[in-house]
């Protein structure tokens, strides 16, 4: 039994990939500094050459962001980036964006409702849920200190 059990601790060492946190925390910072940096061009652009003011050129960017993210998704380029920018692809809007569309195109084949409509929001659903769940509990908490004080 002790035999077998070392052979399977030596075979999941073979296996198991191997990361550089040094190098991993490199690639996140440069590839979420790439999608801000696109950002931060996409809002310039359309302050200059189109005129609009800062809010509403960030709201304009914010979207072309997410459309920018859905395409890439879409065609299977986005996954590569987050295999190989982490985190750096994840956080952002575009990582948001990433994981509602993704488990769509995965469960597209089972069809519109019981595929795409039911699967859709397996990953960001949770998130969208706690994060409105814990801003209500954290506005009555400050409506309640507020009639307090």
């Amino acid at each position: 039994m002790e035999l077998n059990k070392k052979a399977y601790d030596e075979y999941v060492k073979q296996i198991t990939p191997t990361n550089s946190l040094g190098v991993d925390m490199i690639r996140a910072f440069f590839t979420g500094g790439v999608i801000c940096c696109l950002g931060q061009l996409l809002t310039m652009g359309m302050m200059k050459f189109w005129g609009l003011e800062q809010e509403t050129a960030q709201t304009w960017m914010l979207i072309e962001l997410i459309l920018l993210s859905i395409i890439l998704t879409g065609l299977n380029i986005y996954p590569c980036i987050v295999k190989w920018g982490g985190a750096g692809a994840l956080v952002p809007i575009t990582g948001f964006a990433n994981s509602v569309v993704a488990p769509a195109v995965e469960y597209k084949a089972e069809g519109h409702v019981f595929g795409i409509g039911c699967k859709i929001f397996t990953i960001a659903g949770p998130v969208i849920l706690f994060g409105v769940l814990s801003s209500w509990v954290l506005g009555a908490v400050v409506w309640m200190l507020q009639k307090i004080l």
